[in-house]
Protein backbone atom coordinates (compact mmCIF):
# COMPACT_ATOMS: atom_id res chain seq x y z
CA UNK A 1 0.00 0.00 0.00
CA UNK A 2 2.84 2.46 0.78
CA UNK A 3 3.13 5.39 3.15
CA UNK A 4 0.15 7.72 2.99
CA UNK A 5 -1.50 10.77 4.47
CA UNK A 6 -4.84 10.03 6.13
CA UNK A 7 -7.41 11.96 8.10
CA UNK A 8 -8.04 10.54 11.56
CA UNK A 9 -10.43 12.37 13.86
CA UNK A 10 -10.02 15.52 11.78
CA UNK A 11 -6.23 15.50 11.91
CA UNK A 12 -3.71 14.98 9.14
CA UNK A 13 -1.73 11.83 9.87
CA UNK A 14 1.21 10.38 7.93
CA UNK A 15 0.95 6.61 8.21
CA UNK A 16 4.10 4.64 7.44
CA UNK A 17 3.50 1.33 5.73
CA UNK A 18 4.45 -1.83 7.63
CA UNK A 19 6.68 -2.93 4.75
CA UNK A 20 8.82 0.20 4.46
CA UNK A 21 12.45 0.48 5.47
CA UNK A 22 13.09 -0.23 9.14
CA UNK A 23 14.15 2.45 11.59
CA UNK A 24 17.50 1.05 12.74
CA UNK A 25 19.53 4.22 13.21
CA UNK A 26 19.07 7.93 13.73
CA UNK A 27 19.74 8.62 10.05
CA UNK A 28 16.62 6.63 9.15
CA UNK A 29 14.57 9.21 11.05
CA UNK A 30 16.27 11.98 9.07
CA UNK A 31 15.41 10.14 5.83
CA UNK A 32 11.78 9.90 6.90
CA UNK A 33 11.74 13.60 7.78
CA UNK A 34 13.07 14.32 4.30
CA UNK A 35 10.24 12.32 2.77
CA UNK A 36 7.80 14.41 4.82
CA UNK A 37 9.27 17.74 3.71
CA UNK A 38 6.41 19.93 2.52
CA UNK A 39 3.73 17.50 3.69
CA UNK A 40 1.44 19.17 6.23
CA UNK A 41 0.73 16.58 8.92
CA UNK A 42 0.32 16.71 12.68
CA UNK A 43 1.14 13.10 13.49
CA UNK A 44 3.55 10.48 12.22
CA UNK A 45 2.41 6.88 12.67
CA UNK A 46 5.23 4.36 12.95
CA UNK A 47 4.09 0.74 12.95
CA UNK A 48 6.00 -1.56 15.27
CA UNK A 49 6.87 -3.61 12.17
CA UNK A 50 9.06 -0.69 11.00
CA UNK A 51 11.09 -0.53 14.20
CA UNK A 52 14.52 -2.13 14.13
CA UNK A 53 15.32 -4.83 16.70
CA UNK A 54 17.14 -2.39 19.01
CA UNK A 55 14.55 0.37 18.91
CA UNK A 56 12.65 -0.69 22.03
CA UNK A 57 15.83 -1.55 23.95
CA UNK A 58 16.10 1.79 25.72
CA UNK A 59 19.72 1.28 26.71
CA UNK A 60 20.68 1.69 23.03
CA UNK A 61 19.32 5.25 23.00
CA UNK A 62 17.82 4.71 19.55
CA UNK A 63 14.19 5.28 20.53
CA UNK A 64 15.02 8.50 22.35
CA UNK A 65 17.17 9.85 19.53
CA UNK A 66 14.65 9.02 16.81
CA UNK A 67 11.64 10.31 18.71
CA UNK A 68 13.51 13.50 19.63
CA UNK A 69 14.23 14.14 15.94
CA UNK A 70 10.53 13.98 15.09
CA UNK A 71 9.43 16.06 18.08
CA UNK A 72 12.08 18.69 17.28
CA UNK A 73 10.41 19.11 13.88
CA UNK A 74 7.03 19.50 15.60
CA UNK A 75 5.72 16.09 14.63
CA UNK A 76 3.77 14.11 17.14
CA UNK A 77 4.57 10.40 16.98
CA UNK A 78 2.35 7.37 17.45
CA UNK A 79 4.02 3.98 17.69
CA UNK A 80 1.31 1.56 16.60
CA UNK A 81 1.28 -2.16 17.35
CA UNK A 82 1.57 -4.77 20.05
CA UNK A 83 4.61 -4.33 22.28
CA UNK A 84 3.16 -6.14 25.30
CA UNK A 85 5.99 -8.70 25.40
CA UNK A 86 8.64 -5.97 25.29
CA UNK A 87 6.87 -4.00 28.03
CA UNK A 88 6.61 -7.12 30.20
CA UNK A 89 10.34 -7.72 29.79
CA UNK A 90 11.49 -4.17 30.61
CA UNK A 91 10.41 -1.98 33.51
CA UNK A 92 12.25 0.94 31.88
CA UNK A 93 10.25 0.52 28.67
CA UNK A 94 7.00 0.14 30.63
CA UNK A 95 7.77 3.41 32.44
CA UNK A 96 8.70 5.15 29.17
CA UNK A 97 5.47 4.04 27.48
CA UNK A 98 3.36 5.09 30.46
CA UNK A 99 5.02 8.51 30.67
CA UNK A 100 4.80 9.04 26.92
CA UNK A 101 1.13 8.11 26.85
CA UNK A 102 0.50 10.66 29.60
CA UNK A 103 1.71 13.46 27.35
CA UNK A 104 0.63 14.80 23.99
CA UNK A 105 3.73 14.31 21.80
CA UNK A 106 4.42 10.56 21.77
CA UNK A 107 1.87 7.80 22.16
CA UNK A 108 2.05 4.03 22.05
CA UNK A 109 -1.25 2.52 20.86
CA UNK A 110 -2.35 -0.94 19.80
CA UNK A 111 -3.80 0.00 16.40
CA UNK A 112 -5.07 2.86 14.26
CA UNK A 113 -8.56 2.54 15.73
CA UNK A 114 -7.13 3.16 19.21
CA UNK A 115 -5.21 6.17 17.90
CA UNK A 116 -8.32 7.57 16.25
CA UNK A 117 -10.35 7.12 19.45
CA UNK A 118 -7.69 8.87 21.48
CA UNK A 119 -7.43 11.73 18.99
CA UNK A 120 -11.21 12.14 19.03
CA UNK A 121 -11.09 12.71 22.81
CA UNK A 122 -8.66 15.64 22.45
Amino acid sequence: MGDEVRDLAGRAIFVCDDDGPPITREADAVDLLGALWGVEVEWLVLPVARLGPDFLLLRTGLAGAVIQKFVTYRLRVAIVGDIAAEIAASKALADFVRESNGGDRVWFVSDLAALEARLARR
